[in-house]
């Protein structure tokens, strides 16, 4: 699975649509295989990134959990933490 798609369920603050749309293009980029397409292409490719999308919001919406919501800031130092570890600056 492409790496710069990230987990959307339940985050607080909860997940947005542009969140939701950047998710399905890049499910959609990988899929293809194109990261910007034809123009013979791009009507479909649009079509497809909204179609993505909109199933996408409609399974997150439906989950259901008992575990708290996650905080967005604390999962992304961690993520940042963990890339600084695997990618030290080098100039230090």
């Amino acid at each position: 699975m492409c790496r710069s798609i990230k987990t959307l369920h339940n985050f607080e603050p909860p997940v947005t649509p542009d969140e939701i749309r950047a998710a399905a293009l890049q499910f959609v980029r990988k899929l293809s295989g194109f990261h910007k397409p034809s123009k013979a292409n791009e009507a479909v490719f649009e079509r497809a990134i909204d179609a993505i999308a909109q199933a996408s919001g409609t399974l997150l919406a439906a989950l259901e959990t008992h575990a708290p919501p996650r905080d967005r800031a604390e999962v992304a130092a961690r993520g940042a933490h963990a890339a600084q570890r695997r990618y030290p600056d080098p100039r230090c």
